[in-house]
């Protein structure tokens, strides 16, 4: 059977192309009762609509944002932080009539595939590894934006003040104990296991925002006159649960033991917690233990976690109003607060 075009559907109704294609792509143009009638034929015809993509080829648009997301597409679905920031995203492109496209950051995605043509902008949601894809997507000359990380001042960026929420949640372990602490970190070397980080190369605090947490922990360190050893930070190539566990017992079972365990999720802090309660320490009493991000587990878990709240929906709605926008000149430092519960 020969697949309906517009002309066909539009001979059949006795009306013009263009009314057929009002009733799908602008509604307003129509009555309410005419657009119904024409829906409802349309469905009984068989027609689906006009073809998006031709549509888009004339209009020199698509009505697509990629949302390019620098971990592997399913962490984005099981990690709190990610799923709220998309949540946040998803709230204003909804709102607005626009679709989302997801699009990973692993080079062999793209190596022979020219997808990143497609979408009309971007949101660049943590610095790729590597950096032949951004340099693909600055290609396409599209409104960008860069949450977490910063790409220059033609790209406008939206952060969260990563440094000054670490710095107040480690002066706050700081008064509540005088023991040693450690730091359990995240992705701050370039390295796929947990090890204690030492003399390694870490990345910059101009790509890494683990590095900028880092540093508000030693800044908050240096200012309370104490001290915190370099081979009593780790690194953790992932947040989740095993690596925060398997850091934590490793740090516990330092000498001398750490009373304060520092820990750049919250993932990683309720894993940390455990691995305490495991080796027979009491929390908050034996070691004091603080996250980062406030995902709703924080709260839930016993003991509570005391950690730094970010706005991770906020953050998704700003940088959606500002890719629809094209807003690529106001950068946007968003405040982390810290929020005291029981673990310190």
């Amino acid at each position: 059977m020969k697949k309906l075009t517009l002309k066909d559907v539009a001979s059949e109704l006795g009306v013009s192309t263009a009314t057929i294609s009002n009733a799908y792509n602008r509604p307003d143009q129509l009555s309410a009762k005419l657009r119904s009638h024409i829906l409802k034929e349309c469905l009984r015809l068989g027609y689906n609509g006009p073809n998006a993509t031709a549509a888009s080829l004339r209009r020199g648009t698509s009505g697509i944002i990629g949302v390019m997301v620098a971990d592997r597409l399913h962490f984005n679905f099981t990690d709190p932080v990610a799923s709220q920031f998309l949540q946040g995203v998803a709230e204003v492109f909804d709102s607005n009539g626009v679709n989302m496209f997801l699009l990973p950051t692993r080079a062999d995605y793209y190596k022979h595939r020219s997808i990143e043509s497609v979408p009309d902008a971007f949101i660049m949601y943590g610095r790729p590894n590597d950096e032949s894809i951004v340099e693909r997507i600055l290609q396409q000359q599209k409104t960008l934006i860069t949450v977490d990380f910063d790409l220059g001042e033609s790209h406008a960026s939206i952060n969260v003040d990563n440094f000054s929420g670490a710095r107040e949640s480690a002066e706050h372990a700081f008064r509540r104990s005088d023991g040693e602490a450690a730091i359990i970190g995240l992705r701050l070397l370039n390295i796929n296991e947990v090890r204690r980080v030492k003399d390694a190369e870490m990345f910059s605090d101009e790509i890494s925002i683990s590095r900028r947490r880092l540093n508000g922990y030693l800044a908050a360190a240096e200012a309370m006159d104490r001290s915190i050893r370099p081979d009593m930070i780790w690194h953790t190539p992932d947040s989740n649960f095993q690596n925060g566990y398997q850091a934590a017992r490793e740090a516990l079972s330092a000498s001398p033991r750490p009373r304060i365990l520092l820990c750049m999720s919250d993932r990683l802090a309720l894993a940390a917690i455990q691995a305490s309660l495991d080796l027979g320490f009491k929390v908050p009493d034996d070691v004091k233990i603080v996250g980062f991000d406030d995902i709703p587990d924080a709260a839930h878990w016993r003991p509570s976690l005391t950690t730094v709240h970010q706005p991770s929906v906020a953050k998704g709605r700003l940088a959606a109003q500002a890719v629809l926008k094209g807003d690529t000149s106001n950068n946007r430092l968003l405040t982390a607060q810290l929020v005291v519960r029981e673990s310190c």
